[in-house]
């Protein structure tokens, strides 16, 4: 059973992500990444290290933006943008996260390139209230 709120948990990914992917602070991102990290995503090589060389790949424009998030137990579910990733289109992501005693302890994602409005069957889109310029 948990021991940290959903609250709580939200709170740690939107730091550590920040801390991540928008700070790229790497010394203090390990202070959020459990060292035992398990990586199910299929664009980021295993562990911790997998995460932070993939980040470190990135040109420095590398910018990170939450939505929606929700919680539930020690799972979190982040809605978010990546943009500045030196590819067309930014991505978006839904991520989730397993925390374990205070850390992020394994994540999965689905990542899908932003579309225009051009782009957008529906009209709408992706990301927030507005498409990308």
């Amino acid at each position: 059973m948990s021991k940290t709120s959903s609250e709580q948990n939200k709170a740690l990914v939107l730091e550590a992500f920040d801390t991540l992917f928008n700070k790229r602070d790497y010394e203090a991102a390990v202070g959020y990444w459990s060292g035992n990290y398990i990586q199910h995503s299929a664009h980021i090589e295993p562990g911790r290290e997998g995460l932070f060389n993939l980040v470190r790949s990135i040109p420095g424009t590398l910018r990170y933006e939450h939505g929606l998030i929700l919680a539930e137990g020690d799972y979190v579910i982040v809605h978010g943008r990546f943009s500045g990733i030196g590819r067309p289109a930014a991505w978006i992501a839904a991520d989730v996260v397993r925390i374990e005693d205070g850390k992020l302890a394994e994540h999965w994602d689905v990542l899908q390139d932003e579309a225009t409005q051009a782009e957008s069957k529906s009209g709408l889109p992706m990301f927030g209230n507005r498409f990308p310029a």
